[in-house]
């Protein structure tokens, strides 16, 4: 089995950070293979992943089996500072620069120099500095606030987040530049509940590591228990079960983990679960009043219609990308492509027509 750990730390006692993954479950055993093909290159990576699910850990992962394993590894959690210190705190300062500056300080990309920086929560950046981080990774030099000298760097940057940057994008909340940037490669952290092979694996890690603090004696897991762990949704992801293995040794009575010793926030699942189901109806619902006017306003030819606004409206969703329409449509780009041309929204070349000998008009279209 393959276990990847943080470094110990006072932090993560209260940090919401996984401390510990597996590539048991086959979803993780291909997240591996993929890590392992991509981890050498010098390629910037997105790592998306619910909270919890151990995007520091597989960024970690990454800079070990790269080529800067050398050198420094920086994670820095962009949602961490606040926006009108976020600047001094990832490109440095001058002194004087502002104040409560007494002193220069070099920022995070001058302190990962040679190695990797790890920018956690990337979509929590404030727009102005996401402008400013786009030109630091295409110069690959920065400048210090207060300053107008510029700093080489040879820095890999990892990013990660939890959140949809393409719903941010259309949000205005992100640039689309700096997503396809930072996004050469992007790794999916799958949540715990979409990877149960993984599970029991971390229980046992968690059990030995928490039974050494503890002073314990060798502690096993029971059938029930077992069962009653896997079938969990585990919102809280890794850390999560990280908690509740604590938890349950601090009440344990003997040396077996018992079903009944585990303490699991059913609470939680159900709302998450019911909150889920609302979503889903009230989208129906939409759905169906929407089309409840359209058959009231409107008669003959209502499924090419309605086919057409659908392609009209995914196509400008996915900011004129023929390819992103298909995967979100369902379609292949070749149907997707047609049916934009038909439609009007894809303009086709059109070379200047010619004359033949004979008089007639050749035109030739450039598709």
């Amino acid at each position: 089995m393959q276990l990847l750990t943080l470094p110990p730390s006072p932090a993560l006692a209260t940090s919401i950070r996984a401390t510990a993954q597996v590539f048991e479950d086959p979803k993780s055993q291909a997240l591996l293979a993929h890590l392992q093909q991509v981890a050498p290159s010098e390629a910037s990576v997105l790592i998306i992943g619910e909270t919890g699910t151990g995007k520091e850990l597989v960024a970690r992962h990454v800079h070990n089996l790269s080529g800067r394993r050398n050198g420094p590894f920086v994670a820095v959690n962009c949602g961490a500072f606040s926006e009108s210190l976020v600047e001094a705190e990832l490109f440095g300062h001058e002194k004087g620069a502002f104040t409560g500056a007494l002193t220069a300080k070099a920022g995070w990309f001058e302190e990962a120099n040679g190695g990797t920086l790890f920018l956690d929560e990337i979509g929590d950046l404030p727009m102005a500095i996401q402008v400013k981080l786009l030109r630091v990774l295409q110069e690959r030099e920065v400048v210090r606030l207060g300053s107008r000298k510029s700093i080489p760097i040879n820095v890999r940057v990892l990013a990660a987040t939890n959140v949809h940057l393409e719903k941010a994008i259309n949000a205005g909340h992100f640039r689309e530049d700096l997503y396809y940037r930072l996004g050469v490669v992007s790794l999916q952290l799958h949540p715990l509940r979409e990877r149960p092979g993984d599970i029991l694996p971390l229980t046992r890690h968690f059990i030995a590591e928490y039974s050494r603090r503890l002073g314990y004696n060798a502690v096993s897991l029971a059938d029930d228990a077992q069962k009653k762990l896997t079938r969990y949704g585990w919102p809280g992801n890794i850390r999560e079960l990280e908690n509740v293995i604590h938890h349950t040794l601090l009440v344990c009575r003997d040396s077996v983990i018992q079903a009944s010793d585990l303490y699991l926030s059913n609470l939680r699942i159900e709302r998450q679960e019911e909150a889920s189901r609302t979503q889903d109806e009230s989208a129906d619902a939409l759905l169906q009043r929407a089309f409840q006017k359209l058959f009231e306003e409107q008669s003959g030819a209502l499924h090419e219609k309605v086919e057409d606004a659908l392609l009209r409206a995914a196509y400008r969703f996915c900011h004129y990308n023929q390819v992103h329409t298909a995967n979100l449509l369902g379609l292949s780009r070749n149907v997707t492509r047609a049916q934009l041309i038909k439609i009007g929204e894809l303009v086709v070349n059109k070379r200047r027509p010619a004359q033949s000998s004979q008089g007639n008009r050749v035109i030739n279209l450039s598709i």
